[in-house]
């Protein structure tokens, strides 16, 4: 089995970074005025979107490209990822949910409640830049930088 592609990583990387900056504004606004602004909604539903397929992406592709094999489920990547020292578990257990959020964005599943939404934004502001750093650390450790 071939090692990870660091480029691959790396492009996963910024759309996590770029998408969390873009959230910045969002996560400061009220319930209210979030929830008065359709394109806010829609465009924060589709950065959150693009900011846990990244995170998916990267999992499966450590995991598999390592020889661990693919998670079961999106919600398994992160475990696995625990498991095999990429993430710290309590950072892991804490992301893993996000994988079901992603699935209610893509698919429609529930109505989106705009209090869920602002609160898995804050959520992602403040646990993704700690993904960010252990797939870093990752890159460095295993491809040298």
């Amino acid at each position: 089995m071939t090692p990870s592609d660091p480029s691959v990583l790396r492009r996963k990387l910024v759309v996590i970074v770029e998408n969390l900056t873009a959230l910045e504004p969002v996560a400061a606004m009220t319930p209210e005025r979030y929830r008065d602004n359709l394109f806010t909604r829609k465009g924060t539903e589709r950065l959150l979107q693009e900011l846990i397929e990244a995170a998916i992406d990267l999992n499966t592709h450590i995991l598999v490209q390592d020889g661990h094999g693919a998670p079961d489920d999106y919600y398994q990547g992160f475990l696995k990822l625990a498991d095999h020292g990429v993430l710290q578990r309590e950072l892991a257990d804490a992301l893993a949910p996000s994988a079901g959020l992603r699935n209610r964005l893509v698919h429609e599943y529930d109505a989106i409640v705009d209090a869920i939404v602002l609160d898995a934004v804050r959520k992602a502001q403040s646990l993704f830049p700690r993904y960010v750093s252990a797939i870093e650390q990752y890159l460095s450790h295993r491809h040298g930088g």
